[in-house]
């Protein structure tokens, strides 16, 4: 499976129809705490801007949203991963990607045959409250060499200028949130990541 390297999660279709024009191509819908319909509402909306700008959208959670409405794509936690009916997902033809922490997670993740494996925090995040201290990248580079070819997708505090190290260390992707959301010039700073990740792009594609 191909997979951009640029990987920006958003927390609204509003995000994506101001920033997919620019040559996103991977993105990924995190909401939380919306009522159903709404949310609904809006990962429908977040399908539809990927379809129009060639982009692959990423469904964090809702993986029986993203079924009914026919999204490519879902991503789980481990507490996800509780609940989640696996096989339904598989049914519908849904690839599926799982966030790991450590060895053990990893080992859970990779019994459900996922498509992607996520590792995070590589760098201390403001994003949220987590229980795991930062991983490193030495530990990226440890779970290359464990999950074989499965694409590997880093997350957890990166800037543009972090980036390198994390594509040194194994990583098939970067994935980002507040060097975009929270920065003075969200359009600029798109812009830089999708420059520095260009000569990747080009290797895949």
């Amino acid at each position: 499976m191909r997979l951009d390297p640029f990987y920006p999660i958003w927390d609204s279709a509003a995000w994506m129809e101001r920033l997919l024009p620019l040559g996103v191509k991977l993105v990924q819908l995190r909401i939380k705490d919306m009522p159903d319909a709404a949310l609904r509402a809006e990962i429908r909306r977040g399908r539809d801007l990927c379809a129009a700008h060639g982009a692959q959208l990423i469904v964090n959670d809702y993986w029986r949203i993203a079924i009914d409405e026919g999204c490519d794509y879902v991503h789980l936690g481990q507490e996800d991963l509780d609940t989640a009916d696996l096989a339904a997902i598989r049914e519908a033809g849904i690839k599926l990607g799982i966030s790991t922490h450590d060895r053990t997670e990893l080992t859970r993740a990779l019994a459900a045959e996922p498509d992607y494996i996520a590792l995070g925090p590589i760098y201390p995040t403001i994003l949220k409250q987590m229980k795991w201290r930062e991983q490193g990248l030495d530990r990226l580079k440890q779970w290359r060499s464990l999950i074989g070819d499965l694409p590997l997708i880093a997350i957890g505090g990166f800037s543009v200028e972090r980036a390198g190290g994390a594509f040194e260390a194994g990583a098939d992707v970067v994935s980002v949130v507040t060097d975009i959301t929270r920065n003075d010039d969200p359009e600029g700073r798109t812009r830089a990541w999708l420059d520095a990740t260009e000569a990747r792009r080009r290797n895949i594609f």
